[in-house]
């Protein structure tokens, strides 16, 4: 801001010039003048001004003033619009000829002294509410030109402003063009990077608004309109969770099948217009936004049946083997598709059965694998093929098993061209990308189906008349240890045999049948070579290395596990090694390729790695390093914990079904309440059968048969004391059983001789029945006590509680009570001062009678003496009465 002091003025500031001067006086007129057509005027010479070289000047002098015209003069549209435009013209960026010595961010700066004051943006939304032409459109253009230059503190105070989302949006429904489209621009600039807004936008009706003036403008064909359309339904779309879920449950997606339904159009015809071209690239954008692979996969397929249902993909299938299509339209339709049958079956499914308009028909895919091993095409259109490929074979076992059978000789037709032919001839061409590209391609059929690798052993290739056919694995290893191929060369094909290798011990035994493949890999991992791309070539042949250590079946003598970290340690050496494979990670190509699946490069020379491989990688990279420094020990002591960890599984199982069993036990103990009653029955009916043979000893059975009566029936209570006599009466009962015990054991004994063998076998049963009468009856209060202290210590808790909740109430009313106290007193002084009051006025208005009294006797004698009293005299008197 001190660039602004000059204009300022100050005891270091220079003289102002003659424009300044000017500037200040109008300024002065504008602020002081009582008459509108003179602050007219003056507004109207400072909006002049600041389209030229005095911008400065009416930013630095003029822009409070101009504000509150915006507020205090709202009855004189004119004098609104001059105002509005001139602030317009003092924050913008563009810069005329004559401005000579300003700071290229001065439309920054002037934007950042306006917002400072809050209210200005609500000010200018206020304005807006005003129909005028001459009104409208400038204060659109002025909150257009904030945003563009401080976009993210503009975008909050419009947020935070009553109903200032909404008052933008109703600009879509004038039907007044040039402002509407001036609307469409700031809402591109405010919805940019702004979460909230967006959704704000997205609930006030944005899609039908938008997809209505689409299809008014003539959909593809429109003019530039239809791009400011689709650019603004990009930013509501990309990257915002809630606003696609709004588009794809609104049914909008089946309102963009019109816009795919383009008309062909000859190459000499001209081409597409450039705008047509935009508008179908922004379009295509937005269907990308739908089914971006950053979206969750459940997500994701709701989007992409809606595509299929809708005809959207078979619209894009169709542009796809159009003829006549410009390239660049081409290469992001084909981004499209690959997104939208990106591991969706039915999607997948259908473009498999694509087929293109040629003589005979062949399959989408083939021709599209033309293109992409020809080197003749653009590089992004190859790249764009490549992702399509991929996409068509994510998570897709069925199109992965019907690319390897293409590659089997049985399964190839004599005169046409397979999607294996187009592999295998880009896979050894002498164009290097054509290589990657064909690498990479195949990695995709083989990535992570283990059944698709073993097959691919069985590709057998002729490399020239005459001589034996060989394998695709040896192939592709003599290739590499051929001289010194091109660095894409060597990255494609060791990216391809490390996917074919990971994870599939009978390709690794494959491998290790030729023993020239070990001896290029440990030659290469040992070269000293500090070249950057050679640093990430010798991780890869260590990490493929390493996957024939990890994968080893052990069925290779010369080549096994213990065969081959011998070689490492001896030839390479462990360090070396793990410096080797964290090189590759270590690669900026390497980070990139992570990030998302498709192609970032912009050149050729740029295309290094595969994102599922990275992914392959990483998921690997740690077990080879343990796998190769660590050996078998290791490996020992984690198949050791695994069964310490199975054995805790086991016992926690057997715990589970034990804890089960008891659950059950304590279910049954519910049905035991009510079985209770029935065995108190049953004892007392098998005491009074006895009571025959205990008549000698009827006073002590009575003494044992009481307390048991007495302390099944009683009912327990929730006090201590119960609980004592209960333990007490157990104790009795205890000594009584005893005693009747040996009593029992005494009359067998006596009895041995007189009674008979059916009288002794009675006896003993009785003696059963009651020790288990006993057994039952002790349980019972033992459980009924254990109850009874339970309830105890919960009452006791809660009268804790109360106890404190008494307290505090007692407290709170103390206070209150004291508060009520101190009122009745106020209230008592009130009352009395009331009283006081009262008396004074009673003395009062005695005194005044008095003196009524003694002026009335006083005139009275003046009369009597004779002078003249008037009436006025009299009111006079009154009124200078207190």
């Amino acid at each position: 801001m001190d660039y602004f002091k000059k204009y300022l003025g100050g005891e270091n500031g220079s003289q102002p010039s003659d424009g300044a001067d000017t500037v200040t006086k109008l300024c002065e007129r504008a602020r002081t003048s009582t008459l509108l057509d003179d602050r007219r005027g003056a507004v109207r010479a400072l909006r002049s001004l600041a389209k030229g070289k005095f911008r400065v000047q009416v930013g630095t002098q003029a822009m409070e003033i101009l504000t509150d015209i915006l507020e205090k003069d709202k009855s004189d549209l004119e004098i609104i619009s001059f105002a509005l435009g001139a602030l317009t013209s003092v924050m913008s960026e563009e810069t005329e000829e004559d401005e000579i010595d300003i700071p290229a961010d001065i439309g920054a700066q002037f934007t950042e002294m306006f917002i400072k004051t809050e209210s200005n943006i609500s000010l200018l939304l206020s304005v807006l509410d005003e129909y005028d032409f001459s009104v409208r459109r400038p204060a659109v253009n002025l909150i257009t030109t904030l945003l563009t230059n401080k976009a993210k503190a503009v975008q909050e105070l419009i947020l935070v402003a009553p109903q200032g989302v909404p008052k933008l949006m109703d600009l879509l429904c004038d039907n007044r063009e040039v402002i509407r489209n001036d609307a469409l621009l700031l809402l591109i600039k405010l919805t940019k990077g702004h979460n909230n807004i967006q959704k704000i936008v997205a609930f006030e009706n944005a899609y039908e608004r938008i997809l209505e003036i689409v299809y008014g403008e003539g959909l593809s064909d429109g003019g530039i309109v239809v791009e400011d359309c689709l650019l603004l339904l990009l930013n509501l779309l990309k990257e915002n969770k809630s606003n696609q879920t709004l588009f794809v449950e609104g049914n909008y997606v089946s309102k963009l099948t019109e816009f795919f339904k383009v008309e062909t159009l000859a190459a000499d015809d001209g081409g597409w217009p450039a705008q047509k071209v935009a508008n179908m690239h922004c379009m295509l954008q937005a269907v990308r936004a739908l089914v971006s692979p950053s979206i969750s996969q459940k997500e994701r397929a709701v989007c992409q049946k809606r595509m299929n249902q809708s005809g959207v993909l078979q619209q894009l299938c169709t542009i796809l083997m159009a003829t006549g299509i410009p390239a660049d339209v081409l290469t992001e339709c084909i981004n499209t598709v690959a997104e939208v049958i990106r591991g969706y079956p039915d999607n997948q499914n259908y473009f498999a059965s694509v087929m293109a308009p040629s003589n005979p028909p062949q399959p989408a895919i083939v021709v599209l694998l033309m293109s992409m091993v020809n080197d003749k095409q653009p590089f992004v259109l190859r790249c764009a093929v490549l992702y399509c490929f991929e996409c068509f074979l994510y998570k897709n076992d069925l199109g992965q098993s019907q690319i390897i059978a293409t590659l089997l000789p049985t399964s190839a037709e004599i005169n046409q061209i397979t999607a294996g032919q187009l592999l295998c001839s880009g896979l050894f061409s002498s164009d290097a990308l054509s290589t990657w590209f064909a690498s990479v391609a195949l990695l995709h059929t083989v990535l992570g189906k283990i059944a698709n690798k073993e097959t691919l052993l069985r590709v057998q290739l002729a490399t020239s008349v005459g001589t034996a056919p060989i394998t695709l694995l040896q192939q592709c290893m003599n290739i590499l240890s051929q001289g010194s191929p091109h660095l894409q060369t060597k990255l494609g094909l060791l990216m391809f045999l490390i996917t074919w290798l990971a994870n599939s011990p009978t390709v690794a035994s494959a491998f290790l049948s030729n023993p020239s493949n070990i001896s290029y890999l440990t030659s290469q991992v040992s070269s000293h070579d500090s070249d950057e791309c050679e640093l990430i070539v010798q991780g890869l042949c260590a990490f493929l290395l390493g996957l024939c250590v990890e994968y080893n079946k052990d069925d290779n003598e010369k080549f096994d596990k213990q065969s081959l970290r011998a070689i490492i340690d001896k030839r390479i050496g462990f360090e070396v090694f793990a410096d080797r494979l964290s090189q590759v990670s270590k690669s900026e190509s390497y980070a990139l390729a992570a990030k998302k699946p498709y192609i970032f490069a912009k050149q050729a020379d740029q295309v290094l790695f595969d994102h599922e491989f990275t992914k392959l990688y990483k998921s690997l990279e740690v077990q080879l390093l343990n796998s190769i420094t660590k050996g078998d020990e290791d490996k020992e002591r984690v198949a050791n914990h695994d069964s310490i960890v199975t054995q805790f599984k086991e016992l926690i199982r057997v715990q589970d079904v034990e804890l089960a069993e008891l659950r059950t036990k304590l279910t049954g103990y519910d049905v035991m309440s009510s079985e209770f009653e029935q065995l108190k029955q049953q004892i007392q009916d098998l005491k009074d059968q006895n009571s025959l043979l205990k008549t000698q000893k009827s006073g002590q059975v009575n003494g044992f048969d009481q307390p048991i009566k007495d302390a099944v029936s009683s009912e327990p209570s929730q006090s201590l004391a119960e609980i004592q006599t209960l333990q007490s009466q157990l104790d009795q009962k205890n000594v009584l059983i005893a005693d009747l015990n040996s009593q029992i054991e005494q009359l067998k004994v006596s009895e041995q001789t007189s009674a008979t063998p059916s009288s002794s076998e009675s006896l003993l049963e009785l003696r059963n029945q009651l020790k288990a009468e006993h057994d039952s009856i002790v349980n019972s209060l033992a459980a009924e006590k254990s109850k009874l202290e339970a309830d105890l210590t919960s009452a006791n808790g809660r009268l804790s509680e109360t106890q404190i909740e008494n307290t505090r109430l007692q407290t709170e009313l103390h206070s209150l009570k004291a508060e009520l106290q101190a009122a009745k007193a106020t209230v008592s002084q009130l009352e009395q001062s009331i009283a006081d009051k009262e008396s004074e006025g009673e003395d009062l208005l005695l005194l005044l009678e008095t003196n009524s009294e003694k002026i009335s006797s006083m005139k009275s004698r003046l009369r009597e003496l004779g002078e003249q009293v008037s009436e006025s005299e009299d009111e006079e008197g009154e009124e200078e009465e207190p």
